[in-house]
């Protein structure tokens, strides 16, 4: 089968491409540059001249802290764009699986999320996610998959773990926040979910990320320690690293629906560290 992918040149995009490829079927990747989601008739044209029957949306605003100042903009992209993608796809007769965040949640459950808890986003960047969930739903009633995931590393583009590694090399401790909780989920494990989910559709909500959990300064002791580097991670309250975006303190994600199941997180650290060592190469 046919799958497009739009923003198909980001990190996310990328190991897309790469699974659909793998998976025995054909991709249509537009970047960025070729496809604003943000105009409609582009989308529209651009889906209906495509022929293809899955529509995978990785186009996103993924800038948090920007959000929070660009609040137009982001919801742009995220809400009003990723209704684009889906009335275009259903206009088309293609299936839509559209990905979206653990941040629209409000982090105060105590327990990991599922599907049918409600959601409270308390940033920007989790409100335009919402937005987006809820056009892509009134555009495609009938033909969607809504993906939550969260944290999300990988090769091909800026991420945590790379954030990490070049800090490391250039100071001699970190401190990282250790009292915010979630799933770091590697791209490229997602990104072989989402093509099973194009070709053997589940409609509705769904919670695919890394399986376990832990903190931020958990992650990166872990990648530290992965890279063989020695240089201390000594955690720290949010309280003591402020930011523009309240993140929620408790991003756990699991699926009460049969979601698709990932390999751990430490399984996709493994890999993102081998893979990034051969872009590097």
């Amino acid at each position: 089968m046919r799958i497009l992918i739009t923003g198909g040149g980001g990190m996310l995009g990328l190991d897309v491409q790469r699974a659909v490829q793998q998976a025995g079927h054909e991709p249509v990747a537009l970047t960025r540059a070729q496809l604003d989601i943000a105009d409609r008739g582009a989308v529209m044209d651009a889906v209906a001249g495509a022929n293809v029957e899955a529509v995978i949306n990785c186009a996103a605003w993924t800038d948090v802290d920007g959000a929070e100042s660009h609040a137009r903009e982001a919801t742009l992209v995220n809400g009003t764009g990723a209704g684009n993608v889906a009335a275009a796809a259903q206009a088309a007769g293609a299936w839509v699986v559209h990905v979206s965040t653990d941040y629209v949640f409000d982090g105060e459950k105590p327990s990991a999320y599922v599907e049918s808890d409600p959601v409270a986003p308390v940033s920007a960047y989790g409100r335009s996610k919402l937005q987006g969930e809820l056009a892509v739903a009134t555009a495609a009633p009938e033909s969607h998959t809504i993906v939550r995931t969260a944290w999300l590393f990988g090769a091909g583009g800026r991420c945590f773990p790379k954030t990490i590694l070049r800090a490391a090399s250039q100071r001699p401790e970190l401190t990282v926040v250790s009292d915010q909780i979630g799933c770091p989920t590697f791209t490229g494990h997602l990104a072989a979910a989402l093509v099973a989910l194009a070709a053997e559709p589940v409609p509705g909500v769904l919670h695919v990320a890394g399986a376990g959990e832990c903190s931020w300064a958990a992650f990166a002791a872990a990648i530290v320690a992965a890279a063989g580097s020695d240089c201390p991670v000594r955690p720290i309250s949010s309280a003591e690293y402020p930011t523009p975006t309240r993140r929620p303190a408790n991003s756990v994600l699991v699926s009460e629906r049969g979601a698709p199941a990932l390999p751990s997180w430490e399984a996709g650290l493994e890999q993102f560290i081998t893979e990034f060592v051969e872009v590097r190469a």
